[in-house]
């Protein structure tokens, strides 16, 4: 689907891909050719459409399908491959193991990681452009910059895990807003040290300039609660939030919450 709205001057995309919703709102700006920003946000489409293509667990074909199964090795698959799971390494030591895709059954699993990084690549496709400001909203995960008048930054809600139709708070993005839970999908993530399917806490949310490491330290946040909390709190650039099975919210010093 593509809109155009006049209402805030708007470009409007909505992809299915990776198994979810991606959509795009590109904010034009003064000079901006719209027909190069529909050009770019196919190229950005495109560039999802290839993550999924490599990354897929569901498609037995994709390169990362046939590793798991030992069909090939690491120098066999595609580039970005290496560079994902060398980020998800980088993810693994700062969260003190908690994010671990080497850990999961069936063979090394990036899922945590891949739709944040995908969407931060599609982000960066509209960046090269004149425009005020972009969204690239991935099931909830978000990577922007800008803002919609090309001054204020944008603003995220962050859902309330026990009424999924409300919002917990409100954040100003830094870039990356990436939510974690099983409030939507039911239990599916995996606790590494437990060995089984567990959260300590109802959701996670972590914020910081890039939305693949964001992606996975929400991962791991709301899988190991306030044992990861304390470790993004020693991280430059990148602050955490849980909010706890009765409600409670427990976040970082510099959290940006709209208050």
């Amino acid at each position: 689907m593509d809109q155009v709205t006049n209402r805030v001057k708007t470009l409007y995309h909505e992809e299915h891909v990776m198994g979810t919703v991606v959509t795009f709102d590109v904010y034009p700006g003064e000079f901006s050719d719209e027909d190069l920003l529909r050009e770019s946000i196919e190229s950005a489409v495109t560039i999802l459409h290839d993550a999924d293509d490599v990354f897929s667990t569901w498609k037995s074909e994709s390169p990362l399908s046939r590793l798991r199964r030992g069909e090939i090795e690491l120098d066999q698959a595609p580039l970005v491959v290496r560079e994902v799971l060398d980020l998800c390494e980088v993810a693994r030591s700062l969260s003190n193991g908690w994010f671990d895709p080497w850990s999961i059954p069936g063979g090394v699993d990036p899922t945590g990681l891949v739709k944040g990084w995908a969407a931060q690549r599609a982000l960066e496709e509209l960046h090269r452009h004149a425009i005020d400001g972009a969204i690239v909203n991935a099931a909830g995960d978000v990577a922007s910059f800008g803002g919609p008048n090309g001054s204020s930054k944008f603003r995220v809600g962050i859902v309330n895990p026990a009424k999924p139709q409300t919002l917990a708070c409100i954040v100003q993005s830094p870039g990356a807003v990436a939510t974690s839970g099983e409030y939507e999908r039911g239990q599916h993530l995996y606790d590494p040290f437990a060995r089984t399917l567990a959260t300590r806490s109802a959701s996670a949310t972590v914020v910081g300039p890039k939305l693949g490491l964001a992606d996975a330290l929400a991962t791991a946040l709301v899988i190991g609660g306030r044992d990861v909390l304390g470790a993004i709190v020693e991280l430059q650039g990148y602050e955490g939030l849980i909010i706890e099975p009765d409600g409670s919210m427990r976040m970082t010093p510099a959290f940006p919450l709209v208050r």
